[in-house]
């Protein structure tokens, strides 16, 4: 899952303390909400999917703005107004807004899903990592996709033909993502602002929006400013990335900024020696106090940044960019993608049982009164969900957003409302990772043949496109790199391999043992329907055979009762028997999917407790609460329901260390796991 939730809202999705935590996969309106991304004092993040006919599935982030502001209506008229400048933003390198409405008397904007990180997350996995630099043609092709983004957006004109004059103001490393397949996206055009007469309002003099270590010396004055400022935050942000160093960052935000408006600038070569003299033209131009000495356009920089790659024959592109994203988050990769199947297997039979229960209102008449909707803005307008009979949010609210909303184009997830949700302090002063002019680095080869034929590859757990046999290519040196092929019926087969610049290429030849682990099933109700690893079984009786060794996913569904997930993991020729009674329940309330309601779990009543988690002997790169990723250690504060609670820490390293507690209502609990070396 994507960082996309960004540094101004609580990572993880995490409820605050003393709140109940909020029960999914959801229905809301035509989405259906999957699990939290963030929260803050505006709103709530989630990931969230919506389908609609012939089979159409899109995953999507809703950015739900909290009750209490959705019904006042001059934060609504300033949702819609921002709105405006989404509207006319439509590239590739921005992300992008797709949808504005309201369900339930909730407003919500619906934006692209990005699967990958910021650059601070970047920073931060490569010191996990130890990788001490930041390679400079993945530097030059992320910068570039900043210009490109940027140029495009400062470009745009209104429906007259007239410049709007768009400025991001807060581009920083916390704004800019990298997806895993090399793209960069912008994010958080909430806080951008057209000229004063296309917005109707004058800007307060010395009204600083952004973050002070990346502003320019105009914008630090709370003048008037341009799209030459984002120019400069650009410049600031490839210093660093090519020094290593933090160009503007003092004790406090008076002495940044008077670092930024009295002070000379370093030299890239004063910091970093041998540091190429054309690419530090380009930084030192882009860092020109005076705007008019400027690029006075980011594609101007972009241009000069291309001609430099060109000169220097640096092997820039999006392709090795991904590689690299997807080798510095392999494991994080791999869990995001089960967890989200996980969810979304439930969501998928939320969805199959509406769908049955909508087709039989609809043949009695009764469909109008039982679709959840409100008010939308689309890029085609201003549409209506139909809501049944009531009209509520149908009057004033109507003539509003007919007034001020127009079509949405693309803005990130930081849209609108993202400045006001609960910041955390800017970073400490640290070394940030350097780029070295250095040659493209040679990659490796891996030819993979299987017995029989048409088996899954997974690199480092990353599924890739095509069966067996194929060739994969681009893959990194003097690593072990795990390699993972699977067919079902058959045994799964796993081994590492390690290319170096001595045997660039190898060959990976398998025959793939038949599975021998049966799994007899003993269900209620009879007829439910049982999926196993993602695929439903469609086999008579009540025995399951030819499963593989290993981990196994079982879901079972039946109508006018909830879901549930067992997992197991089973030895060579080994039986396993699974005794399932399911529950009756209104499948759209269910929680989430960790949280499997068998009979016999004692029920807990009172409100939640919270649980500290620390570690000893190294970190945590993640915790999983009940099943639920509450971020690195230590956390606190996290809410969790009366009762046991399973806890599990995953290493840098991909190992998993298990504990647990026993939550009291109202009580804190506190765990410190030792990590033992590796």
């Amino acid at each position: 899952m994507s960082s996309q939730a960004g540094g101004r809202s609580k990572p993880g999705g995490g409820t605050p303390a003393g709140q109940v935590e909020e029960e999914l996969p959801r229905q809301f309106g035509k989405y259906t909400l999957l699990r939290p991304l963030a929260a803050g004092g505006m709103a709530k993040v989630y990931i969230a999917i919506q389908r609609a006919v012939a089979g159409f599935e899109k995953l999507v982030v809703i950015k739900r703005i909290l009750p209490e502001l959705s019904r006042d209506p001059g934060f609504v008229e300033m949702l819609l107004t921002e709105a405006r400048t989404a509207a006319t933003l439509n590239h590739p390198n921005v992300v992008q807004t797709f949808d504005v409405g309201e369900v339930d008397g909730t407003y919500y904007i619906a934006m692209e899903h990005i699967n990958g990180e910021d650059i601070r997350s970047i920073v931060r996995a490569m010191k996990r990592r130890q990788v001490a630099e930041f390679p400079l043609e993945h530097t030059l092709q992320i910068i570039m996709g900043m210009c490109a983004g940027l140029a495009y957006a400062h470009g745009q004109r209104d429906l007259e033909g007239r410049p709007m004059e768009i400025v991001h103001r807060d581009i920083s490393p916390q704004n800019i993502l990298v997806t895993f397949t090399g793209d960069v996206k912008i994010v958080d055009f909430g806080i951008a602002k057209t000229s004063e007469a296309a917005m109707g309002e004058e800007t307060k003099a010395g009204q600083l929006k952004g973050k002070v270590p990346y502003m320019s010396p105009e914008q630090a004055r709370g003048e008037s400013i341009d799209g030459r400022s984002d120019v400069f935050s650009v410049g600031i942000m490839l210093f660093e990335l090519t020094t290593g160093r933090r160009l503007f960052k003092a004790k406090s935000e008076y002495e940044t900024l008077k670092l930024i408006c009295e002070r000379d600038y370093p030299l890239p070569s004063q910091i970093r020696p041998g540091y190429p003299p054309g690419l530090e033209a380009i930084v030192m131009k882009a860092l020109e106090k005076d705007a008019s000495e400027r690029y006075q356009d980011a594609s101007e920089m972009q241009a000069d940044l291309e001609g430099f790659i060109r000169q220097e024959r640096i092997a820039a592109s999006a392709v090795s960019l991904g590689g690299w994203m997807k080798m510095l988050f392999e494991d994080k990769i791999a869990e995001r993608e089960a967890t989200l199947q996980d969810v979304k297997q439930l969501a998928d039979v939320i969805a199959s049982q509406r769908s049955h229960e909508l087709d039989a209102l609809t043949s009695t008449g009764l469909h109008g009164n039982t679709t959840t909707g409100g008010l939308g803005i689309s890029r085609t307008g201003v549409t209506a969900y139909p809501d049944g009979p009531s009209d509520k949010g149908n009057k004033g609210m109507i003539a509003a957003i007919a007034v001020a909303a127009v079509a949405l184009g693309g803005v990130g997830i930081f849209m609108t409302m993202s400045r006001e949700v609960a910041a955390p302090p800017e970073p400490r002063a640290e070394p940030v990772p350097t780029a070295a002019p250095v040659e493209a680095k040679k990659r490796g080869k891996l030819v993979v043949k299987t017995d029989p034929p048409g088996a899954y590859v997974r690199i480092a757990g990353e599924l890739q496109g095509d069966k067996t046999p194929t060739t994969i290519d681009k893959l990194p040196l003097d690593m072990d790199i795990e390699v993972k092929v699977s067919l079902e019926g058959y045994e799964a087969h796993t081994e590492k391999i390690r290319l170096t610049e001595s045997s660039l290429e190898k060959e990976l030849s398998q025959t793939l043992v038949r599975g021998s682990v049966s799994l007899v099933l003993d269900i209620k109700p009879e007829g439910a329907l049982i999926v196993v690893d993602d695929k439903t079984w469609k086999g008579e009786g009540t025995t399951i055979e030819g499963l593989s060794t290993g981990r196994h996913k079982v879901v079972f569904s039946a109508p006018g009762h909830l879901p549930r997930i067992e997992k197991f993991t089973a030895k060579k020729g080994e039986t396993v028997k699974l005794k399932v009674s399911l529950q009756k329940g209104d499948p759209s309330k269910l929680a989430n999917s960790h949280k499997q309601p068998p009979k016999e779990e004692p029920k807990n009543d009172g409100p939640p407790g919270t649980l500290n988690v620390a570690s000893r002997g190294g970190f945590c790169s993640n915790v999983l609460v009940n099943g639920r990723s509450v971020g690195p250690t230590p956390v606190a504060g996290i809410p969790v329901k009366p009762g046991p609670c399973s806890i599990v820490c995953k290493t840098g390293d991909g190992r998993s260390i298990p504990s647990g507690a026993a939550i009291k209502s109202g009580q804190t609990a506190r765990v410190t796991i030792s990590i033992p070396k590796p």
